[in-house]
């Protein structure tokens, strides 16, 4: 089995997948804005000044307005407008990975190294719930939904969502990020098996087919309602941005995102975001990340095989609501190592799906998210009427290895997936 080492060497100790802001978006030439605003009524008032409102999110608290260049400032004069922000395009920026492995497997041949697996203590879980009747969204690059270990995406109401519109159908898929975080949460066992594989997924694609990689902020929100409005269970985001420092903090991207986030935690959905991998406190001095900072998302590190924060994740006590299994070790020395360790490069990276019937190894918090997305699938098996942060609190009552909620690098703890059921009132 062939590795590129070097690809790892040049990515690990940077990202896995992060968004970086990579220009303003707009709709067919004219400028796209994100207002945030008091009441329904603002509506009107925001179209009658010349602008045309594009979608209405967060009970209407939220919409995405297009109109002419340079109004950041006639917005916000508006009676009734509390922020106003460009919508914005991220990159995306090539993640850590090593070369795929074989495409034929007989029999779950990799449940024996799947380490994440069974530090979450998946197998007793197991025991009680597989996720069936569940629905997790991930929200991503796309899933290849070809793939023999994911033929429990739902092809039907997948979508491409895209310039704030939502296309329904397979989804597609544009990179194998997507597929790799769709098989963490929710593979089936032919060769590698997720957290929860009796869950149906959401393929909920927001980059473009051609060009540059690059997801508008806006089709990131509009992604969560309507994963939302399916009544989705969970939604992964292992897409992040940042971290910014706190004189962005008033920005109308965060306030708006928070209503968002807000709206459809109320309405069910428990939303788990990548921490990010910049080995950033973000208790420190203010600086947050786009979605994990947000209140209302969890906020998952990542950990290794040792159950000690990985060299890369983002860690401070404010943000980060539990760790979960996201690859790599504490150093990028000992990540890297061969021998002398108990789980060897690349074994201590997290194994799941790639596109074209494959199966690889990557790391980072984009890695831990669906770890806790799955769970949350588990939970609301068992309790189908919990709500989001019913869940939540269950999981994190459920962690490991952590007195309290507010450990700098874990917060709750570890995840620990059948304590998390066992939290539930039956």
């Amino acid at each position: 089995m062939e590795l590129n080492r070097r690809s790892v060497l040049k990515g690990i100790g940077a990202t896995s997948v992060s968004l970086t802001f990579a220009g303003f978006a707009s709709a067919d030439g004219e400028a796209r804005y994100i207002v945030t605003v008091a009441n329904d009524r603002v509506h009107d008032r925001i179209e009658t000044a010349g602008f045309r409102i594009e979608n209405v999110l967060a009970d209407g608290d939220v919409v995405t307005a297009v109109g002419r260049d340079d109004a950041v400032d006639d917005l916000e004069r508006i009676r009734g407008v509390s922020a106003v922000t460009r919508d914005v395009q991220l990159a995306l920026e090539e993640p850590v990975a090593t070369e795929p492995a074989d495409e034929h497997f007989d029999e779950p041949a990799f449940w024996d190294i799947q380490w994440d697996k069974h530090v979450s203590d998946m197998e007793r879980a197991h025991e009680t719930a597989t996720g069936a009747g569940s629905t997790v969204a991930v929200i991503d690059t796309g899933i290849d939904t070809s793939h023999p270990d994911l033929q429990n995406v739902d092809t039907t109401n997948s979508a491409a969502i895209l310039d704030g519109e939502v296309t329904t159908g397979d989804g597609g898929w544009v990179h194998w990020h997507g597929t790799h975080v769709a098989g963490i949460a929710a593979a089936q066992g032919g060769g590698v098996i997720g957290m929860a594989p009796d869950a149906e997924i959401l393929n909920l694609r927001v980059f473009p087919e051609e060009g540059d990689l690059l997801a508008a902020a806006s089709d990131i929100m509009l992604a969560l309602e309507y994963a939302a409005d399916l009544g989705a269970d969970a939604a992964n985001i292992s897409l992040g941005a940042g971290p910014f420092p706190p004189q962005a903090n008033a920005g109308g991207l965060r306030a708006a995102r928070q209503k968002v986030v807000n709206n459809v935690v109320r309405r069910g959905l428990l939303v788990s975001a990548s921490a990010g991998n910049a080995d950033a406190n973000l208790k420190q001095g203010g600086y947050f990340h786009l979605t994990s900072s947000v209140a209302g998302a969890m906020s998952i590190s990542a950990t290794g095989p040792n159950d000690l924060r990985a060299f890369y994740s983002n860690y401070g006590s404010n943000d980060i609501d539990v760790g979960a299994p996201g690859g790599g070790y504490e150093t990028l020395e000992k990540t890297l190592a061969e021998d002398g360790v108990e789980w060897p490069f690349p074994l201590n990276l997290v194994l799941s799906t790639f596109p074209d019937k494959r199966y690889g190894w990557a790391a980072g918090t984009s890695m831990a998210a669906p770890q806790v997305t799955g769970t949350a699938a588990l939970v609301r098996e068992v309790a189908p009427d919990a709500n989001a942060r019913q869940v939540e609190q269950a999981i994190k009552n459920g962690a490991d290895l952590v007195d309290g909620q507010s450990d700098d690098d874990l917060g709750a703890g570890r995840l620990n997936a059948a304590d998390a059921l066992d939290e539930l009132p039956r």
